[in-house]
């Protein structure tokens, strides 16, 4: 972990005029959240000052830092990103000025995330549309951290303590959802599921359900055959290994009886079909975590909700939980690795005393 033992959080600003900075505020505002971290806000001091005096925390100061070697571990902290003297905040509005802080304010924190300067990255909503640019062009967050950190394929992981649910394609359009879906995919989607829950949340024999594509999961060919053809000869396979995997599942019995309390995580096939059901059941505490990264990332389950930036009126809960979440992700990352190096040690010091006895 990071100096004082306190790990170090990077937050990304987000579209300055959707409610990622207000939530971030509420958050972090009057230092709640320093017992257990150290935040550092990445975007514009201007900014931040701004949605300060609107929100009314007056009595609240944040310390403002070229780079991150100057943290304040007893402060929230705050890296300007970009010359911001001619920032001008729109809350509400979808301005290329707002596109250009959000990426700059990611590209640096992704930045120091690579560098190890920062224990785990939450961020804030963007707006897929005005971030786009000749550095970014990506339907996401996801896909972008999966290019600069070189993955071939991560997991949208939909978090809270009660539900989680990863799916096995992300921002794809419908009419490609069958196209992409195979067997491979499915095997690698559970075992980055497996994976993720055993190291990130400590779940020492994860069970995992699966849905199927088709409505009533095929209905035994009936209504398509994917089920038969791919999905459950993936789950047979990894039965084999000693997987716990059960399904494929029809997703509307499935969560209208709600089967999903008997298993510790769901692999929806699609967006909707697995989101839908996670915010109606988890959106106030929900969060978006990037599973199969080698660095942690979160972000709250929520958008940029122009609709109502700058009223005071967004619930801060999902960004509570998305730090909560990164901050246990990566302890429970880093307990997991001291006690994998202490295993080696040993072994290499018994095999060595082995050795001198031979």
């Amino acid at each position: 972990m990071s100096e004082q033992h306190k790990p170090v959080i990077g937050i990304s600003i987000g579209d300055m005029n959707g409610i990622g900075p207000e939530v971030i505020l509420k958050a972090v505002g009057g230092n709640r959240l320093n017992r257990i971290c150290t935040p550092v806000i990445y975007g514009s001091g201007k900014i931040i000052n701004r949605y300060r005096q609107m929100l009314e925390l007056k009595d609240w100061q944040f310390f403002t830092i070229q780079k991150i070697d100057q943290i304040n571990h007893k402060q929230v902290n705050v890296i300007n990103c970009m010359n911001d003297q001619n920032l001008e905040l729109q809350p509400g509005k979808v301005t290329p000025e707002a596109g250009k802080l959000a990426f700059e304010s990611l590209k640096r924190a992704v930045a120091d995330l690579k560098a190890g300067k920062l224990d785990a990255l939450v961020t804030a909503p963007i707006n897929k549309h005005n971030i786009q640019s000749d550095e970014f062009k990506f339907p996401g967050h996801t896909e972008y951290l999966a290019s600069e950190f070189e993955v071939e394929d991560v997991l949208m992981f939909m978090v809270s303590e009660t539900l989680k649910i990863g799916v096995a394609t992300g921002h794809v359009p419908i009419e490609q959802v069958k196209q992409k879906i195979n067997k491979e995919l499915i095997i690698k989607k559970i075992e980055q599921i497996h994976t993720s829950l055993k190291r990130d949340f400590g779940v020492q024999r994860p069970r995992i359900a699966v849905l199927g594509l088709n409505p009533h999961a095929g209905e035994n060919g009936l209504l398509g055959n994917e089920e038969k053809e791919i999905i459950q000869p993936a789950l047979t396979e990894l039965k084999k290994k000693g997987t716990l995997v059960f399904g494929p599942f029809p997703a509307d019995g499935f969560f209208g009886t709600a089967a999903w309390k008997q298993y510790d995580a769901v692999l929806a096939m699609y967006h909707d079909q697995g989101l839908m059901p996670f915010k109606m059941l988890a959106f106030e505490n929900g969060v978006n975590f990037t599973a199969a990264l080698p660095k942690v990332r979160t972000s709250p389950d929520h958008g940029t909700a122009y609709d109502i930036a700058g009223k005071n009126e967004a619930d801060e809960s999902s960004m509570i939980h998305a730090i909560y979440t990164a901050v246990d992700v990566a302890k429970n990352r880093a307990e997991l690795s001291e006690l994998e190096a202490n295993s080696l040690k040993k072994k290499n010091i018994v095999l060595k005393e082995a050795s001198m006895e031979d």
